[in-house]
């Protein structure tokens, strides 16, 4: 399958998930399962699709897929331009690359986190099955960033795609010979309805999360 007609699939399993306002959970099994099956759903072919999905349906976060690094550049700065950011922080070195191929200014200096308006960080891992981003304080952004920026962009790769969570843990356990100190997931962005039943986004996190996924497998 080439990368348009890859392309092509991500963005109308996308607009499908979009049409549909939630997602009905199933119902419990009478006898437990340890089928993730049972209680997810099948697992698509092409992860890039599953994680799409799930993306949007679980969380309503937003997607593009990217075909390579000129489409990525392209699309971050129409991105960059449309919501008129002028404080973009970013202090991974891979992402600041890319940053410059879009022409997007951007701060490295954790002295001046309070000014952000949007922080760019890479991940560890993105998790098809439940449409949720895992990373840790080994990239290079420090713990606190990934809850304290209004709007988080995420960079992602078509080579950190897995599955289910155990795998992302294990390649964790492979590619570290000592676990981060910090290791979390992300599904979304920050929600809470604890303040009389009503829906907040932002009350513990960021507000709003983009994930560009650039494919990097030929």
């Amino acid at each position: 399958m080439s990368n348009q007609e890859s392309k092509q699939r991500i963005l109308q399993k996308i607009h499908d998930a979009k049409a549909r306002s939630t997602r009905r959970l199933k119902v419990r099994p009478e006898k437990p399962s340890l089928v993730p099956e049972a209680y997810l759903g099948h697992s698509e072919a092409i992860p890039e699709l599953e994680f799409a999905r799930n993306l949007v349906e679980v969380s309503n976060g937003k997607f593009s897929y990217c075909s390579d690094r000129n489409e990525l550049a392209h699309s971050l700065s129409e991105l960059y331009q449309q919501k008129g950011w002028s404080k973009v922080f970013c202090a991974e070195k891979e992402m600041q690359s890319i940053l410059d191929e879009a022409s997007i200014s951007y701060f490295s200096d954790f002295g001046k986190i309070r000014q952000l308006e949007v922080a760019v960080t890479g991940c560890e891992y993105l998790i098809a099955r439940t449409g949720s981003i895992m990373v840790s304080s080994a990239q290079g952004s420090g713990r606190r960033l990934f809850g304290f920026a209004p709007v988080h962009l995420v960079i992602g790769k078509s080579s950190q795609l897995v599955h289910e969570l155990g795998d992302a843990l294990q390649k964790m356990k492979s590619k570290y010979s000592t676990l981060p100190s910090q290791v979390s997931l992300i599904t979304g962005p920050s929600r809470t309805a604890d303040i009389e039943k009503t829906l907040i986004l932002g009350a513990h996190g960021p507000r709003e999360l983009f994930i560009f996924l650039l494919n990097d497998q030929t």
